[in-house]
């Protein structure tokens, strides 16, 4: 059994969700971290997430719960339309209340974000730290920073985003040795963009009657003559949340545009091309409100800060640790929006290393790459399984052949067959995964979640050092 002396230090690069959650149940867990941002501050962009039956029991371990659902507004339907106010379909959430004794929550990104740095010591999390180098030896791990400061530690985590500095560091010194799988040194590639931002706090009972209901729909439209899809989701605090997808012709990447977010000052959520963007799509129309609505109206509500424009790139790595260094999130696997699973992913992968560092034997470099290839075990079935799906939906709202089919079928199928035999509701929603050193929540629902190795074997120690200590 472990003891505090075999306690690690972790070093984690990127303060985004996935970085935040991971320092937050490490700060549960009294495991020593620092989390080092490139950002001078993380400015609150982008648009909405949809958290429910997946966090919400990991919310309440957290003692965060009933936070999180005073900034996030129920949601029991998507109403899918086109551009001529044709409704397509109404995708009904109610399943999971009675699945999972939960319901879903929409909650502006940068809310989430506020949330969970609350969770954090300001003292541990260092802004305009931009990584340089790292040093790997037996004994542990050295980071250098562009303000020439050096920090030590056990571990050293890369949850920096799609363009990862830490993946990036870790890749050379594999493709050095000649172990770097080809397919991980190809670029990103991506095949739409999107416009995001956020509303400043708006009066619905004026403009948009439909978002007065505490369980209101969100929308999204599918233009019929050209490349785009747009959707709206409101916030419990007034705002609307907005994206605006461009469906390319064909694949690009990166390397291959004039777009450099490593360079910018926030590189998930700048604001490269924007303007442009909105100019070509101010006459989308709304399909809900009293008035003939359209995206200019909302871009117009929305400060000018706050408006960006993102590659939405598509990709999962095979490799994802080496020696000490392990990566997350979109670091190791980037996901279209469309299926909203992206952030979720993300804190779900900081979870499994929670549990894991927290039920590490000792600190050696042995142990640690034996946690870590436990953690990519665990978390490549379900991440594949939301790459996938969120790849078929982004065909699905977008303009193809496919897309027509599967919208075509999604109209004139029956719903009892539609959701038993073309989509199996219960297998999307038994992803629930727990920490194991914090104390247990009620299984609600009439569908188990489905056990979590990491969490199994964080409970397992967590019990032993109880017992050893009421001795």
């Amino acid at each position: 059994m472990s003891t505090v002396a075999d306690k690690p230090t972790v070093l984690i690069v990127g303060a985004g969700l996935g970085g935040l959650m991971l320092g937050a149940l490490l700060e549960k867990a009294d495991i020593s971290y620092v989390i080092f941002e490139r950002s001078s501050y993380v400015k609150p962009l982008g648009s909405a997430i949809m958290v429910g039956p997946n966090l919400m029991g990991l919310f309440e371990q957290m003692n965060i719960d009933e936070e999180f659902k005073a900034i996030g507004k129920p949601t029991f339907d998507c109403v899918i339309g086109k551009d001529d106010m044709e409704v397509v379909c109404k995708v009904d959430f109610r399943h999971t209340v009675e699945y999972t004794g939960y319901c879903n929550y929409i909650v502006g990104r940068p809310a989430l974000y506020e949330l969970l740095l609350r969770q954090i010591p300001p003292h541990k999390v260092l802004f305009n730290k931009r990584v340089l180098k790292v040093a790997e030896t037996e004994e542990g791990i050295k980071i250098s920073t562009t303000d020439k400061s050096t920090y030590e530690g056990d571990i050293l985590v890369g949850a920096d985003g799609a363009y990862s500095a830490v993946r990036q560091r870790m890749y050379e010194t594999l493709k050095a040795a000649g172990t770097l799988p080809k397919s991980d040194q190809e670029d990103l590639p991506f095949k739409s963009t999107c416009l995001v931002g956020q509303t400043k706090p708006l009066d619905f009972a004026t403009d948009f009657p439909e978002f007065l209901d505490e369980s209101g729909p969100f929308y999204c439209t599918l233009s019929k003559t050209s490349p785009y899809t747009w959707t709206v989701f409101p916030t419990v605090n007034g705002n609307l949340c907005w994206m605006v997808m461009h469906h390319l012709d064909k694949e690009s990447s990166k390397a291959a545009e004039e777009h450099r977010f490593r360079e910018s000052e926030n590189s998930q959520w700048g604001s490269h091309a924007a303007q442009a963007m909105c100019d070509e799509t101010r006459h989308f129309i709304l399909p809900f409100g009293t008035k003939k609505a359209t995206m200019g109206d909302l871009y117009d509500l929305t400060p000018q800060d706050r408006i960006s424009k993102v590659m939405l790139e598509e990709k999962v790595f095979q490799t994802w640790y080496s020696g000490r260094t392990v990566l997350l999130g979109d670091a190791c696997h980037k996901l279209n929006p469309s299926g909203a699973h992206g952030a979720v992913t993300a804190m779900h992968d900081a979870l499994a290393l929670a549990n894991l560092i927290y039920a590490l034997p000792n600190r050696t470099s042995v142990a640690i790459e034996k946690a870590f290839s436990q953690y990519q075990a665990e978390r490549i079935g379900p991440v594949t399984a939301s790459y996938n799906a969120s790849k078929a939906l982004s065909m699905v709202i977008g303009r193809g052949p496919i897309g027509a089919i599967a919208l075509f079928l999604r109209k004139y199928t029956p719903l009892f067959i539609w959701d038993t035999v073309i989509v199996n509701k219960k297998k999307a929603i038994v992803d629930r995964p727990t920490a194991g050193f914090l104390r247990k929540v009620r299984t609600k629902g009439t569908v188990p979640p489905t056990v979590s190795p990491s969490s199994e074997k964080a409970r397992k120690v967590f019990e032993q050092r109880t017992r050893a200590v009421s001795v």
